[in-house]
């Protein structure tokens, strides 16, 4: 994601904050009202719904995104109205009016931005024995669900039905399209918290809801915590330190910035996104985030080892939602692992080659999230055969594996490329992945439902072979699943295996991915020392070796 050139700023040393006083955070929960802009009624309007993540503050040292958010807005076309407020929960920022105030600004055509959950987990009513904070009384109950818990409010001295976090959202969401007006879920931004050398990707499980939420009113969701920590990782720890109040949640001035322009590539990646025709310059200089639509998953529980799937629409297909029947077979192995031991996190997209899941930023994305003692399994070469320099895809890469390259002008790009040989890009996943501390494992590509003689056609000539040679070279485990899911297939028959495809030739099914998922299981399993046994399901388990 390329930001305005102002951004660069943000990179500096600390010595640039060093005249920031050491002052500590103010009291957020007592923040006076946002100051209220006269708007303009002839304008569309973009609320924001929020707590002081967004709020405007002082700025000295703390300030909310929301504030340099307007800058990436042209005035003359959209009204920018920050309501957000500091110290407020979902349920606080209803319970108080403030809500209720939003909603008497909104007409039909405005957008309202709704990002809650920092102060969500805060306690119900009481903190606990010996806690010398001042008592808030602002958390809602954890999950989507409709359970509810009756109090009588420490704060407010009145009765109240206490609801979860799910409740307080579709409320906001049903209120905003009740009076014709767009709402759009942001997940939460990112707090100053490494473990390992990673960033923390989202607090609790707020995100996981948000996504829920969105997904199940059939709205838009903006996961502004994953394209903040994707920007954070390669960033390190100490130069994301540079961008925070003397706290690990607040922005000062120049990490607001960094998040409103993480905000807006949010809002531009939006398929058909009606934020575009907004922008001023500056936020037409934001590069949109190109890969929020694919809902690529992150380890659940990052505390267990995971299994990371790179590949192509063969391993995982869209979004990974069957769209138009077709399904990948990653998205089916997950049956084959134990989600109480490991996370299985499928990676793969659809289209791209190793060359250009390279060159996309998906293997730095996916590397990010790699730890010690992980799995990487690849599969590529469906695309590699494309064309090296085109204006389509300009995805091919050389045949074979050796170091030869070829220097191209990209014409999709439009940027100068120095383009290797398949080979040469699996080495690269796979040393980069021992060098994170995983063990990396090679699969052959799928082959296609292409019949020859009543066989299927192999490729163990080209991209098979290929990548059984670069995995003896490196010394890593190999799955031929051209050989494999071959024999499977001819041992079927044309007739059964013309049900397991959802096009001509190459995208499975669901059946078909399934079948090919149990091949890939039990290829993993009969792995040299099985060193993915202790992950393994016990369906996985009851498998026949792979053969």
């Amino acid at each position: 994601m390329r930001f305005p050139p102002r951004l660069f700023a943000l990179l500096l040393p600390v010595a640039v904050f060093a005249q920031i006083p050491p002052a500590p955070p103010p009291d957020l929960a007592a923040n006076p009202a946002a100051t209220v802009n006269l708007l303009n009624p002839a304008l569309p309007t973009i609320f924001i719904a929020s707590d002081s993540t967004a709020a405007k503050n002082n700025g000295n040292p703390i300030q909310g995104w929301g504030v340099p958010f307007a800058d990436y807005f042209d005035a003359t076309k959209v009204n920018l109205a920050n309501r957000a407020r500091g110290g407020r929960s979902s349920r606080t920022f209803i319970t108080e009016g403030l809500w209720d105030q939003l909603l008497a600004e909104i007409k039909t055509g405005d957008y309202v931005l709704i990002q809650f959950g920092h102060n969500d987990s805060g306690v119900i009513n009481e903190e606990p024995p010996g806690s010398k904070r001042p008592l808030r009384a602002r958390g809602s109950l954890p999950g989507l669900g409709e359970e509810s818990q009756e109090i009588d409010n420490a704060v407010t001295k009145k009765h109240e039905t206490v609801h979860t976090f799910g409740w307080y959202i579709r409320k906001m969401i049903a209120d905003v399209k009740a009076r014709g007006a767009t709402p759009v879920i942001l997940s939460l931004t990112v707090r100053d918290i490494w473990k390992d050398g990673k960033i923390e990707r989202g607090s609790g499980s707020y995100r996981a809801w948000d996504r829920e939420l969105a997904h199940a009113a059939g709205i838009e969701f903006v996961d502004v915590s994953r394209i903040v920590a994707d920007k954070y990782q390669p960033l390190s720890a100490e130069k994301t330190k540079e961008l925070f109040s003397p706290d690990h949640t607040h922005m000062n001035t120049a990490g607001a910035d960094f998040q409103a322009a993480c905000v807006v590539a949010g809002l531009k990646g939006i398929r058909k996104s009606p934020f575009a025709v907004f922008l001023s310059a500056n936020g037409a200089a934001v590069e949109a985030d190109h890969t929020g639509w694919l809902n690529l998953p992150e380890p659940a529980n990052p505390a267990l080892p995971s299994v990371v799937l790179i590949g192509d629409s063969t391993v995982r297909n869209g979004r990974g939602d069957g769209e138009g029947g077709q399904w990948g077979w990653g998205d089916s192995l997950g049956n084959y692992f134990d989600p109480a031991k490991d996370n299985l996190v499928n990676r793969a997209v659809g289209g791209l080659s190793s060359r250009t899941f390279l060159t996309q930023g998906h293997w730095e994305r996916a590397l990010g999230l790699i730890k010690p003692g992980d799995f990487v399994i690849m599969q590529f070469g469906h695309n590699d055969s494309s064309a090296v320099n085109d204006n389509s895809r300009a995805r091919g890469t050389i045949k074979g594996t050796g170091e030869e390259t070829e220097e191209i002008d990209n014409l999709l790009t439009k940027q100068h490329e120095v383009v290797h040989s398949y080979g040469w890009y699996l080495r690269k996943f796979i040393r980069e992945a021992k060098a994170a501390g995983a063990t990396p494992i090679v699969c052959s590509p799928i082959p296609r439902k292409t019949w020859e003689n009543g066989e299927i056609a192999r490729s163990s000539e080209s991209y098979g072979g290929w990548a059984r040679q670069v995995a003896t070279q490196e010394g890593v485990g190999f799955v031929d699943l051209n050989e494999l899911v071959a024999r499977r297939y001819e041992m079927m028959g044309e007739a059964e295996v013309e049900k397991m495809y959802a096009d001509k030739n190459t995208h499975t099914s669901k059946a078909g991915a399934e079948v090919n998922a149990e091949i890939v299981a039990a290829g993993l399993r009969a792995l040299p020392r099985a060193p993915l046994e202790p992950l393994l399901s016990d369906k996985c388990r009851e498998l026949k070796s792979a053969q």
